[in-house]
């Protein structure tokens, strides 16, 4: 392990020092771990000989994505073939010396392979032990195969995301596995306290359809008590087109609704009977939308920003994620970190929220598969012979420097 371990901890790195094995892949379980290094903790991923498959999920740059380019930032690979009774016993020996393991097998998977959480903790009882899956460990779906895109559907989620085509959409981006990997974090982060008081460790199961489910809040609640039918929450909000692009307009209570008809001077909507409240304005949601789509092409958006923030109504210029990496706040607020990473090149992303958010620029690129793997294994005390052998037999593999 790097000498780094031995440093203590601060509030922006509370977690160094601790040992962190990431056996995951894909988005949900690697982005727990880079959490925890974000933290400080020291975070070894281990991947299989072909590597993560997140590595290849996307146009390729050298031997990332972008998916395994930002979620395995802080971390260095060992690459294992699990195939090989000595590369279990690699990851076991490991495991007695971590604090925190995480995986993303199927469930039954792990315990199949002799890495499962009661082998490891009968040595290691201190350890925690998070499972990352589709569907959870237990009930009648748990052996489903499961994605970002079937939690998204299963959830819920998919269907209160409708277009103004009426059809059901997915979520533009993997926010399953994403809200997954924040929960799960917080799990470990809870349990890690818990730990310092009872002394033990435990197993977590943390799954995407359940985080995803947990993301939609009031909108089980509000489906049973309005009989499966809800209104529209604030009419007329939602995104208008102008005559240069697009913005979001909101409302959360009823003045800001008169204000905005002032503001774009349309007094009439604002004494129109059919649009008297929220209520009223959901039944005629259509009458009333149709008109303010009309009036907001009339001028571009930053006339129409300007009208609507004067008149201190809720409304944003919707920007694509280059558009956002270059506005002047996001700039001024240092609201994205840049890593230069092998192969790749300058690798942007949101900077994580949080006391530890300028610590990111410190965290390593993400490693080229199995670029740590002769380290790791020496500094868990094989020698150097050993080590070699293993790479012979194709147990472990190293990454040409």
């Amino acid at each position: 392990m790097p000498v780094e371990r031995n440093l203590s901890p601060t509030h922006e790195a509370p977690y160094r020092g601790l040992r962190v094995l990431d056996f995951g892949q894909g988005i949900a379980s690697p982005y727990c771990a880079m959490l925890l290094g974000v933290y400080g903790a020291e975070v070894i991923k281990v991947e299989p000989p072909e590597g993560d498959w997140s590595r290849f999920l996307g146009t390729t740059y050298g031997n990332h994505t972008t998916l395994s380019a930002v979620y395995n930032r802080g971390k260095r690979s060992l690459c294992l073939d699990m195939k090989h009774k000595d590369a279990i016993a690699i990851a076991r020996r490991l495991a007695k010396d971590c604090d925190v393991l995480i995986e993303g097998f199927r469930p039954g998977v792990a315990a199949r392979l002799g890495i499962g959480y009661e082998e490891l903790s009968r040595d290691n009882p201190g350890l925690i032990y998070l499972s990352v899956s589709a569907f959870g460990q237990s009930g009648p779906y748990s052996k489903r195969p499961g994605s970002d895109s079937v939690a998204q559907a299963f959830s819920g989620l998919v269907s209160v995301n409708l277009g103004n085509d009426k059809t059901p959409h997915r979520v533009g981006t993997t926010v399953s596995d994403v809200v997954t990997g924040v929960y799960a974090f917080q799990a470990i982060a809870t349990t890690l306290f818990a730990r310092a008081t009872v002394g033990t460790g435990r197993w977590i199961d943390v799954n995407l359809c359940q985080s995803t489910a947990a993301l939609l809040g009031h909108k089980v609640a509000e489906h049973i008590l309005e009989g499966g039918a809800p209104r529209a929450l604030n009419v007329p909000a939602g995104s208008y087109q102008t005559g240069d692009g697009w913005m979001m307009v909101t409302l959360v209570n009823e003045p800001q609704y008169k204000r905005l008809c002032a503001a774009i001077e349309r007094d009439d909507l604002a004494s129109d009977p059919r649009f008297a409240d929220f209520a009223s304005r959901a039944d005629s949601a259509d009458g009333l939308i149709s008109q303010l789509r009309e009036v907001f092409l009339a001028r571009p958006t930053d006339a129409w920003l300007s009208r609507l923030h004067a008149a201190d109504i809720l409304a944003e210029r919707i920007l694509n994620p280059g558009e956002w990496l270059r506005n002047a706040h996001v700039e001024a607020t240092r609201a994205s970190v840049c890593q230069d990473t092998p192969g790749v090149g300058p690798v942007y992303t949101p900077r994580t929220p949080g006391i530890a958010s300028f610590s990111e620029e410190a965290l390593c690129p993400a490693p080229d598969i199995g670029q740590d793997s002769i380290a790791i294994l020496a500094e868990a005390g094989l020698d150097r012979a050993a080590i070699d052998e293993l790479i012979k037999a194709g147990v472990v593999r190293q990454a040409k420097p």
